[in-house]
């Protein structure tokens, strides 16, 4: 059932069992997981089934310096949370969402990565991956290349040792954004109330139980949720953002103890890495696996990884590589010879012209290309790391030239990259949080600088063509970084409270029934996109609340047959 929390009657207390806050994908699997339970489910939803503006400047905040980011554009405060932002596609209107496992190494304490190391390792976690891969409707569990490759969409001949070829699946946004929500409404024990904005957890005296979640409504009245479990599910930053301002009985916010609440904050840094042109552009027709296209009715695309011995023996942080083509004059050296050529020409000064001249002659094509284009005012490629289908053309040799090549790398855990509350207020009269200043380290540059050389060196071996990388390409000393929206680490999880918010069970060390669902809780991030671990954590978490609900259930009976003897 789904309630309109604003027709409620002003300091109503809603009683339930599980109380969970937030109906992104990690609140609405978990409620899916809990549906026809025999205990009652409140799920608690910031907006509405549509977008509010009004709603959404809640999330209003930045991500600042090296990455910029706003945060009411990558965040969104509507049924099915983030899920509503996936844009993935192959020029369709078909939205998805591109999910891969993390690697057995990302859950590895790693000498040379500082913060590293998980409660668990991967193999304890591969059940719930694969019953996530079917709740977001995909089968097989498969993402090598081996699994999809064939005589018409080959991987690239590169030798094996320090780059493989790997796969991402994509899987329809609408599993959470209409599906699951369909499934949660017919729910006999789930009410969903809409419009309903948690602003403060109530604890005990002694702040090592919740009691009770106080929620408003922008339309100005309020009322309190009452549970024997809560469930934080608001994301990587708001997650945080509750527990700092549900500060009265513990005046540094809740779980925050050893002031780890909003510390190392991480995103998954995205740059273009460089250029790779081939040296026969027949390439461009046999390079289908790494196009996001269709394939045995999945969605797919194939990337580069860092095999884990390479990462282990350069110590190197995890990174996956995606190549976009572009057109033939793309960033073509002898398109940016043409200009300074035809200047020197006509202001007399032969001698310069000719060191553009060769150039100029040795990419024709590439020239002509440019003039056709310019003409007949085509556009260049649309195509971008988030949609494909160029490999459904034919005759591609004519149409691209290179290869963008980007990479989506890990970031080292940092305490200092943090968040924090700030003094400006919402429309709640809650504080907003601080700009997120986000800043690389010198490790994590000399890592992209070691990948940068191993796929240069890849290239050359395997005779494929030539790679330029953004160093030559701009002169820049740092990468210009995009985020990919993946706000992780908050409230990290650790079996030691003084190194973790959670423990391995998700619960906030010091609160016996507060629990966290969300890419919040990752110590660290690897390279893939959270979603799939995102939503196979939230399937232990709820297979650890039954186990609760049912111990709790099995206490009270007890209690009453002792009352009746």
């Amino acid at each position: 059932m789904f309630v309109d929390a604003r027709t409620l009657p002003e300091d109503t207390v809603i009683d339930s069992e599980v109380c969970i806050i937030g109906t992104g994908p990690a609140g609405t699997t978990l409620a899916h997981e809990l549906r026809s339970q025999n205990f009652r489910v409140c799920l608690l939803e910031s907006g509405g089934t549509e977008l509010d503006e009004a709603t959404q400047s809640l999330s209003q905040g930045r991500i600042v310096e090296e990455i910029k980011q706003k945060l009411d554009r990558s965040r969104c405060r509507q049924f099915g949370g983030t899920a509503n932002r996936w844009r993935d596609r192959t020029g369709e209107n078909h939205y998805s969402v591109r999910l891969l496992p993390l690697d057995k190494i990302d859950f590895e304490q790693r000498d040379w990565l500082p913060y590293s190391g998980w409660s668990f390792d991967k193999s304890h976690l591969d059940p719930f991956y694969e019953r996530a891969q079917h709740l977001c409707r995909l089968r097989p569990f498969a993402y090598h290349a081996e699994d999809w490759e064939d005589d018409r969409t080959p991987r690239l001949p590169l030798a094996e040792g320090r780059l493989e070829t790997t796969m991402y699946q994509f899987g329809p946004r609408n599993v959470f954004t209409h599906e699951l929500k369909s499934e949660i409404a017919r729910s006999p024990n789930i009410t969903t109330y809409l419009n309903a904005n948690v602003v403060e957890i109530e604890t005990n005296d002694t702040a090592k139980a919740i009691t009770r979640v106080r929620v408003a409504c922008l339309s100005g009245n309020q009322f309190w949720v009452a549970a024997k479990i809560f469930v934080l599910a608001t994301g990587g930053i708001e997650n945080a953002r509750l527990l700092l301002l549900s500060n009265k009985t513990q005046n540094v916010g809740l779980g925050n103890q050893n002031d780890l609440v909003g510390r190392f904050f991480m995103e998954h840094p995205i740059f273009q890495i460089g250029v790779f042109r081939p040296k026969d552009r027949q390439l461009f027709n046999s390079t289908a696996l790494y196009d996001l296209r269709w394939a045995n009715n999945i969605l797919i695309m194939g990337k580069l990884s860092l095999t884990d011995a390479v990462m282990r023996q350069q110590q190197l942080l995890n990174t996956s590589l995606i190549i976009v083509p572009k057109s033939l004059s793309y960033e073509s050296p002898a398109v940016k010879s043409l200009k300074p050529f035809l200047s020197s020409i006509r202001r007399g000064k032969l001698p310069e012209a000719r060191s553009h001249l060769q150039v100029a002659i040795d990419g024709i094509d590439e020239i002509k290309s440019h003039i056709y284009r310019r003409t007949f005012k085509i556009e260049e490629t649309p195509y971008t790391i988030s949609e494909g289908g160029w490999s459904y053309f034919q005759n591609n040799e004519k149409r691209f030239g290179a290869f963008e090549v980007w990479a989506a790398t890990e970031q080292i855990p940092n305490p200092d990259i943090r968040v924090t509350l700030g003094e400006e207020r919402d429309r709640l009269g809650l504080r907003r949080i601080q700009h997120i200043r986000w800043h690389s380290s010198e490790l994590e540059l000399q890592s992209n600088l070691q990948v940068e050389e191993i796929l240069r060196a890849e290239i050359a071996q395997a005779d494929l063509g030539q790679f330029q990388s953004w160093r030559e390409l701009t002169g820049r000393t740092k990468p210009k970084y995009y985020g990919g929206m993946h706000h992780m680490g908050t409230t990290r999880m650790h079996v030691d409270p003084k190194q973790g918010v959670v423990d391995e069970n998700c619960c906030i060390h010091g609160i016996a029934n507060l629990y966290v669902a969300g890419s919040s809780v990752f110590p660290t991030g690897g390279a893939a996109n959270p979603t799939l671990t995102i939503v196979a954590l939230a399937m232990r978490l709820a297979d650890r609340i039954k186990h609760v609900m049912k111990l709790d259930a099995i206490a009270i009976g007890n209690e009453q047959l002792l009352h009746v003897q």
